[in-house]
């Protein structure tokens, strides 16, 4: 069902350029005043947070097809996933150890993390940094925002501005794996002085690393506005469609070694359990739009006035092949057969949701020389239908309603926070930072759930009846000392506090609810700059109580699922260093050592007795150990090269063993890895054009065999008549490319 839409024929290749940091200097730009922009939760040079930004160029020189994540790799204590292996389709992010679901995301100030699950899944907003102006990433809890609380990191992204000229840009690639990418962008300018529009249509397509690990995406962005001298108002609306065959499952330790690129998601069984072929619509099929409405007011000089309206509506489905169900667990009786009673057979199901999120943000901005003041929040409300359908059953004898639904439940979420922030100059450099904010939540889910419970008589779907509510006063205190133009120095205490995610209740112990989360973040700085050098260091200490942290496990859709533990930390120290060694060339690099544990641990392994029919749950006390995904160790390095419309980037990433679960076992573990990707490209200008733009760029070039995530799959087996328990450890990994390349070519008019 590949659309592989040519949107832009004759395109040559040209590569994606790595992006060089002119200087880690830690500051929001310049912004004008005509332009609309939702900055109250964004750090400023004198926020005593750890933050970085990734500017418009920096995004550009790196923008030729991976997925956000991708291009965020050369900055601190950052880790990137790609279940597909090529770094595009279905993407992760982890930051200080910390996943997904823990990482605050915004545009404009808007949540984009989907308000159930916690995640945001770039699939649904394919070229998104086609549109965007910047990003700043802040580790740690950071400053006060709108959505979900940050446990490791926030990022927030700000769509593109306001050219004040006419333009348009048409680039595209092609590399390895058939990727090709295709992007037009049409700007009006400035039009009688007050109006501007702006618009991109995008296409990406790959056939993936991994076997039929392939994803066809479209994407739109649309905006106008009007701009005057004290009221501008922009209205945005942007969007995506995907379809991606599953590369959910991980494979094992031989096929590392034997077949890479194996695939299991989508495989057909014979009786005998042998992969006979597989399912050509084992498909993950989504849209996703979103519609910004933008207002800014300046009272004064002094105030100002930011407003956002927001709505997302989402529905998809993802269709899957399963052998050897028992069709008791989707409402359907067994059948009959020459005298033979069918429990199970093999079936194709869909599961599917509709979603709604929408809701309101605002702050009101104080600037005077001295202090800058800010009072805002948000409120936020969330629908989300999720429904279940057998679409076929193998040789089935019975009455099959067409699209038989099995399940259903509706999550209903409402979020509301206001915030109060400051920072003051004292004098002598000093300034005081406080950040005061205040969250309600309240979550419900209601009907019956995909999985089967066991646990009571008579045996049926999971029910469920979720009513939780939460309140979190999350305050936050620091100071920043600009002790001369060279040398300047932060100190910072973070409260913060979040409510668990939809997997959490759906996917632990029918028993046993999850728990709320909360962190005390303390973080130091310092920083030493000049006109040809820049460095700086960070520690930061994470005291966790119920963290919830991966457990090695993965549900059915490969969604990693975690659990509490009453006591955990994470310890650490991130250096950044930027030289200009010559006017053309630039190097810059980063390192983090840590040191990430959970205090008395508990593992708990399902366990088996000899015919395999799950007996019980051995507990397993490991006392002090890692937590899972959080490498000890990790460091990127970049060189940037520019003379004369050349331009080159060197850039490696080396990072430590990291642990599938939280027991330490270095049976279940991923390999450290060092991976280097070259970029070479070239800009010249011809009669017509602004620019013309081509160059090439070879990801891992040294072709290191590597993976990046993964999970444990571990299980115990028990025998009666030894009364002994076995723990059996079967890791699984998802594997990523070997060396390829993707070319590009970019015209600016």
């Amino acid at each position: 069902m590949k659309r592989r839409a040519a949107m832009l024929a004759g395109v040559l290749c040209t590569g994606m350029s790595m992006y060089s940091q002119s200087a880690p200097v830690d500051s929001v730009k310049t912004v004008n005043l005509d332009e609309v922009q939702i900055i109250s939760t964004r750090a400023t040079s004198k926020t005593p947070v750890a933050f970085t930004d990734v500017d418009k160029e920096q995004i550009r020189k790196q923008n030729f097809g991976l997925d956000i994540p991708f291009l965020l790799t050369s900055t601190p204590s950052v880790l990137t996933t790609s279940d597909a292996g090529a770094g595009i389709g279905y993407t992760s992010i982890r930051v200080r150890g910390t996943d997904a679901t823990r990482i605050n995301i915004t545009a404009n100030g808007i949540p984009m993390n989907d308000a159930e699950s916690h995640s945001i899944f770039w699939v649904n907003t394919p070229d998104m940094a086609s549109s965007l102006e910047d990003m700043q990433i802040q580790r740690g809890a950071g400053t006060s925002t709108n959505g979900a609380g940050a446990f490791g990191a926030s990022i927030n992204m700000r769509t593109q501005g306001i050219s004040s000229k006419p333009y348009a840009e048409v680039s595209g690639s092609y590399g390895s794996f058939n990727t090709h990418k295709e992007t037009l962008k049409v700007g009006t300018g400035i039009l009688n002085n007050h109006w501007a529009f702006d618009a991109r249509i995008s296409n990406i397509s790959t056939d993936g690393y991994r076997d039929r690990a392939t994803a066809d995406m479209t994407s739109y962005f649309l905006q106008g506005g009007y701009y005057g001298e004290s009221t501008s108002i922009k209205f945005i609306t942007f969007g995506g469609n995907e379809e991606t065959y599953h590369a959910w499952d991980g494979i094992s330790k031989d096929d590392l070694k034997n077949n890479r690129k194996y695939n299991p998601n989508g495989k057909i069984e014979d009786a005998n359990g042998n992969v006979i072929g597989f399912y050509d619509n084992q498909i993950d099929k989504y849209k996703q739009t979103h519609y910004q409405l933008l207002l800014d007011h300046t009272f004064t000089p002094a105030w100002k006035l930011n407003v956002a309206l927001h709505y997302t509506d989402g529905d998809g489905y993802y269709e899957e092949y399963k052998n050897t169900r028992k069709l008791i667990e989707y409402g359907l009786e067994p059948f009959t057969v020459d005298g033979k009673t069918i429990k199970k057979v093999d079936l194709v199901r869909r599961k599917s949701v509709e979603s709604g999120f929408g809701g309101g943000i605002f702050s009101l901005n104080y600037t005077n020389e001295r202090l800058q003041a800010a009072i805002g929040g948000g409120i936020n409300y969330y629908e989300n239908d999720h429904y279940g359908n057998v679409i076929w059953i193998k040789n089935y004898i019975g009455n099959l309603a067409p699209d038989h639904e099995y399940y259903r439940n509706t999550g209903k979420k409402t979020d509301g926070n206001i915030y109060a922030k400051a920072n003051y100059e004292l004098g002598n450099g000093f300034n005081l930072y406080a950040d005061l904010q205040y969250r309600h939540i309240n979550y419900k889910i209601n009907g019956n759930n995909d999985k089967w419970d066991d646990t009571k008589e008579p045996e049926h779907l999971q029910r469920l009846d979720i009513d939780e509510k939460f309140s979190f006063f999350n305050p936050k205190a620091g100071i920043f000392w600009q002790i001369n133009p060279n040398h300047s120095a932060y100190a910072s205490f973070s409260v913060a506090q979040k409510e668990p995610t939809r997997n959490n209740y759906t996917d632990g112990l029918f028993t046993e609810l999850p728990k709320a989360e909360k962190l005390f973040d303390y973080e130091l700085g310092y920083t030493y700059r000049n006109s040809r050098f820049t460095a700086g260091v960070n520690l930061y200490y994470m005291d966790y109580t119920d963290q919830l942290v991966l457990n090695g496990k993965v549900n059915e859709i490969g969604e990693a699922m975690a659990e509490n533990v009453k006591d955990s930390y994470r310890m650490g120290i991130e250096l950044t260093a930027g030289a200009k060694l010559l006017e053309w060339l630039r190097w810059d690099v980063n390192a983090t050592w840590s040191k990430n544990r959970i205090k008395n641990y508990t593992a708990y392994y399902s366990t088996w007795d000899s015919n395999w029919n799950e007996y019980d749950q051995t507990a397993v006390a490991m006392g002090t150990t890692p937590i899972a995904f959080s490498p000890s160790f990790m460091a990127g390095s970049l060189f940037s090269f520019d003379y004369k419309g050349w331009g080159a980037t060197f850039q490696s990433q080396y990072v430590s063993r990291q642990y599938l679960d939280n027991t330490g076992n270095e049976v279940n573990s991923i390999d450290p890895y060092f991976v280097n990707n070259l970029h070479v490209g070239y800009t010249f200008k011809l009669k017509g054009f602004k620019s013309i733009n081509v160059g090439a760029t070879v990801y891992n070039l040294f072709n290191e065999k590597y993976e990046t995530n993964g999970y444990s799959a571990s299980s115990a087996t028990y025998d009666p008549e030894s009364e002994t328990t076995t723990i059996n450890h079967n890791p699984m990994y998802y594997p990523m490319a070997g060396t390829n390349i993707l070319c590009n070519v970019t015209l600016r008019f």
